[in-house]
Parts: C-alpha cells; sequence; structure tokens
C-alpha cells in the first residue's frame, strides 16, 4: 500500500469571500484549486486546508487549524494590523512547549499559530 501523498482539512463555511479574506488574503494562503462551492488552499508542500459552502455550519469545539511556523510574533502582528482579535499575545505554553496564540476565523473556526520549542520537533519534519 502506498502512502498518502498530501493532507486536506475540509471545514464548511457560510461565506467563502469572507473566508477567503481571511486565509488568502490575510493569511496569505495560497489559493490551490477553487471548485466553486469549495475552495482548498495550501498550507505546506503536501498539507492543505479547504472550506466548503454550507448554509448551516456549527464550528466544533476541539477543531483547531493550526498553522506551525517559527515566526509565530509576525504572524500575530500581521492579523492584529488587519484588525483580527487574539485570544491574547503569543506565549509559552510549558505543558506542551509551543509559544503560540488563538484567533478565530469568520465561521469561528478555532486557528492557533504555534511554533514548537521541541528540538525533536525540528528532527522529525
Amino acid at each position: 500500500m502506498l502512502p498518502p501523498e498530501a493532507l486536506i482539512t475540509f471545514l464548511p463555511v457560510r461565506d467563502l469571500n469572507a473566508t477567503h479574506q481571511f486565509y488568502g488574503e490575510i493569511l496569505g494562503l495560497s489559493l490551490t484549486l477553487d471548485q466553486g462551492t469549495c475552495r482548498i488552499y495550501r498550507i505546506a508542500s503536501s498539507a492543505f486546508v479547504a472550506f466548503c459552502l454550507r448554509e448551516v455550519i456549527e464550528a466544533a469545539d476541539g477543531v483547531i487549524v493550526t498553522l506551525v511556523t517559527s515566526d509565530v510574533d509576525g504572524w500575530y502582528n500581521r492579523l492584529v494590523e488587519n484588525g483580527i482579535k487574539t485570544d491574547d499575545p503569543p506565549r509559552h505554553n510549558p505543558k506542551y512547549n509551543i509559544y503560540h496564540f488563538f484567533t478565530r476565523d469568520p465561521d469561528g473556526w478555532t486557528v492557533e499559530v504555534q511554533r514548537f520549542e521541541d528540538p525533536h520537533w525540528a528532527e522529525s519534519t
């Protein structure tokens, strides 16, 4: 059996244009494929997040879109400069040994921006 070639996480949204403004324009993710009612954005070489238009959605607690970056502060500043509210400024989380912050997208999905402080993360990527 061959291993998977990519990962796509699909989430429902009410407004694809508001979603594009957040993920495409503010976060700067590349729109890889527009399928009309679904849009797929590249996060990394073979990792994607996709949003599909649905009339009724409910952002589920516990679902988190996490963007891993070495420049957490830069991402924080970019979001704040664009008027996006965050939970708090970036901070160290000793339980998971990460540096991170949270925000919400236009449909209420939780978005986390984080950096792993554990040197083993770099060894595995």
